[in-house]
């Protein structure tokens, strides 16, 4: 184990950082786990932080020389708050940053795009991890994981476009990685799943495993916007529609071997994922 300081982790009860905060911990690392609730984390020191409440972000980087960072949810000009977060965190004594962004935005591209661009400048060490699509969002409170247990139906604009989706688990290992390894990779790192799959795969795959038919309901770049205006801002909701359009002409259509090269083991396939996570639960 290399010997590291503090780590805040942000976000640290949702899907990659609870994963990050688990494996850092049970590495013997030390992590200030940082949320709007401070919720208590397994071994982890519990520290209230929010994106848009700066009264909390001093606090937070007391003591901590490298920083996970998990963009605010939904927001689609996080550089707003989150520049003026990192310019604090140096000026403290953060170190080593690693920003949690999406193979779907490049460097200087939407939303946390610029995060990325300035993320280099600010930190000697640090990564920008670019996780394809999770797994998760079919098992977990996402509205694809939700229509599937409700209607065993998943909606989306993506036609028959192919996603190397990836298991947060293995997001989060390459995160330790990251944070932890002696050397800061320095780099943008696109991660995958093992198999690049559509969603009607998808859909047959849950099938199979579960036993519950499920099935893909391809919607217009229109229906899919207003279904997810329900959920989110209706900008944010447009750039997740268009992200499904993207899908669609082959964007998102790669698997690459971040994830083996990084943590040494390859990364989990969707039908392991299911099998672990969604049978008998249907």
């Amino acid at each position: 184990m290399t010997t590291t300081g503090t780590t805040l982790v942000i976000g640290a009860t949702g899907t990659t950082g609870s994963r990050t905060t688990a494996q850092l911990t049970a590495a013997g690392h030390r992590v200030k786990a940082a949320g709007r609730r401070a919720t208590p984390v397994a071994g982890a020191e519990p520290v209230l932080f929010d994106w848009y409440d700066p009264a909390t972000h001093a606090a937070a980087l007391e003591g901590v020389d490298r920083v996970y960072l998990v963009p605010p949810l939904g927001d689609s000009d996080p550089e707003a708050v989150m520049l003026p977060f990192l310019h604090q965190a140096r000026t403290v004594g953060v170190r080593r940053a690693v920003l949690l962004s999406s193979s779907a935005v490049p460097e200087g591209g939407p939303a946390v795009g610029k995060v990325h661009q300035a993320l280099p400048g600010l930190f000697a060490q640090w990564a920008v991890l670019r996780p394809s699509w999770f797994m998760q969002n079919f098992t977990g409170t996402h509205v694809h994981a939700r229509s599937i247990r409700d209607e065993g139906v998943v909606r989306t604009a993506t036609g028959s476009g192919r996603v190397g989706f990836v298991d947060a688990g293995d997001i989060a290992a390459v995160a330790v990685r990251a944070l932890t390894d002696e050397q800061a990779p320095n780099a943008d790192l696109v991660l995958t799943g093992p198999e690049a799959l559509a969603y009607d795969d998808i859909a047959a795959i849950i099938t199979e495993v579960t036993g519950r038919a499920v099935v893909h309901r391809r919607l217009s770049w229109e229906q899919m916007r207003d279904r997810l205006t329900a959920q989110v801002p209706v900008e944010f909701a447009a750039m997740l529609a268009d992200m499904d359009r993207a899908i669609a002409g082959g964007a998102e259509d790669r698997v690459t071997d971040t994830v083996q090269r990084l943590t040494g083991r390859p990364p989990r396939t969707f039908r392991a994922l299911v099998e672990r996570e969604m049978r008998g639960n249907g």
